[in-house]
This record gives structure tokens, sequence and C-alpha cells, in this order.
């Protein structure tokens, strides 16, 4: 019986936390979601869902709300959010690319409030830590700063989070929509180029490289116009086809709400109804 219920209530759990994550990457959202009642219990909920999918978007959604210094002690705070993210490090049938997304979660938590000096040797312990639990396959992960042309409203962003998704490799990624920037992390071992390579795909996006200079300034540098082979991430499910999505039209509404943050707080008050009803009966 409560399996069955469960079940139903897949699809929706994947719109409610792909809508927390899209909520999450607008800034101007990062601190109410932290103070609503429901939405962080819940998201720490569905770091144990069944669905891997489920796991990766509430991952993101953390990481996102972690950027907001003012958020990190509520959320290291929270109740179960350490333990959680423990239990997904470790479990073996953790994903890598979902793996490596937590421990980076967990390390900006675990170090969020002490001394720089503390700070970076307890990073350097968590690290050691965390590819003891990763294993020696998963080399260490890289960043990699693009300047996206056209990336210019929440839409566009949407796009661009959606091709990034699909590359296997990919752990986690910050927009600085101002600058027109995406920071990324991926595995040691994907080429930028295969981001490139997919952001280049959305036919309306292209990306360069950031880099610094010896003597510390930032260059812009082209990536080839070959495309690489991409290999799609076949760890997470495929996302539905943009017919097909049940969160299509509500995507529309929550890429509005953005800029307002009133109408962000009225969206998360379903959320956390949603999330009331689905783990709190």
């Amino acid at each position: 019986e409560k399996m069955n219920s469960a079940m139903s209530e897949e699809p929706d759990a994947l719109s409610v936390v792909n809508q927390l994550r899209d909520l999450a990457a607008d800034p101007l959202n990062r601190r109410a979601i932290v103070q609503d009642q429901g939405c962080l219990p819940g998201l720490i909920l569905f770091l144990d869902h069944p669905n891997p999918q489920v796991v990766h978007s509430a991952l993101l959604a953390l990481r996102y709300l972690a950027e907001c210094r003012a958020n990190r002690e509520k959320m290291k705070s929270e109740l179960g959010m350490m333990l959680s993210l423990q239990n997904v490090i470790q479990k073996t049938t953790t994903p890598g690319e979902t793996k490596l997304l937590a421990s980076e979660v967990y390390d900006i938590l675990q170090s969020s409030n002490m001394s720089d000096m503390d700070n970076v040797n307890e990073m350097n312990y968590r690290r050691r830590k965390a590819q003891f639990f990763l294993g020696s396959t998963n080399k260490r992960a890289k960043t990699v700063v693009l300047h996206i042309d056209g990336l210019d409203d929440s839409s566009r962003r949407n796009l661009c989070e959606e091709a990034l998704l699909k590359i296997k490799g990919v752990i986690s990624f910050t927009f600085q929509m101002a600058v027109q920037r995406c920071v990324v992390r991926i595995r040691s071992d994907l080429k930028a180029e295969a981001l490139a390579t997919a952001i280049a795909s959305t036919k309306v996006m292209k990306a360069q490289q950031v880099v610094k200079s010896e003597s510390g300034e930032e260059m812009l540098i082209p990536f080839q116009d070959t495309p690489v082979e991409v290999e799609q991430n076949t760890d997470l499910p495929d996302y539905l086809p943009e017919d097909e999505s049940p969160s299509k039209e509500q995507d529309k509404a929550v890429s509005r709400v953005g800029s307002h943050p009133e109408g962000a707080a009225s969206w998360l008050s379903t959320a956390a109804n949603f999330l009331s009803r689905s783990f709190y009966w």
C-alpha cells in the first residue's frame, strides 16, 4: 500500500525538486528557501529518494543554497543534513558524479564556521576522506570557467543547465548571470571541449573558456570548432522530452518568479505543502 503511493508520487517528487533547484539557482531566492519551514527538511528527505535523478537534483539545489554564506550555518545544523550527505557519499550504488557533488556540498557546510586556516586543513582532510570513499576510480575534479555568449535570461540558463546535465562527468555548475559565466566542476578525465559542444548544441549559445594568464589577467580562449564526441550520462535517467514534461508549464511560471521574491515565496509554500504531504503522514 505504502509502496504504491510512493510510486505514484515519483513524477511529482522529480518536478518539485527540479523546481526547487531552478528557484535556488537564482541568488535572489536563496535566503527565502532556507528560511522556509518545509523546503530544507524536504530537500534532505529527497537525498534518500530511490530515484537517482531526484537525489542529484536535490544536491544541485543544496549546492546553490550553500553558495549564500548566510545560509551555511542553518543548513549545516538542519536535522539530518550532514548525515544524509554522508550516506549519499558512502552508498555503493550512488553514481560517481553524485558522490562528488555530495562531498562538495558536505565540504562547504562543514567548513562554514572555521577560520580560513582551519578551513584549509579541514578541507584537505575531508577531501582525502572523500577520495577514500570514492575509491581510486574517481580522479580529482577540476573547475572550468566558461563565458557563454547568449546566456542572458533564465530560460537560456535552463537550456544550458539541461545541456550540461546530459554530459557524463559533469558534477555541478554555478551560473553568474550578470557576467554571462558558468563555473563548471567536472571529473578530471572529461575534456572541457565537451562542455562547449553541449552548449553549442543549444543553437542559441556559444562558450569560450576563461583562463588566467601568468600576470593574473583573464583571457577568453575560443574552443576549436570541431565537435567533440560527448558521452551521454547514463547513470541518471533521461529527462522527459519537452512535450511530455509535466513541469513544462510550471517552469514558465518559475522563470518569471526569479526576480520577484514574493512570487518565489508563494511558490515555496506550495512546495512545502507538497513536501509535508509526501513525507509527514
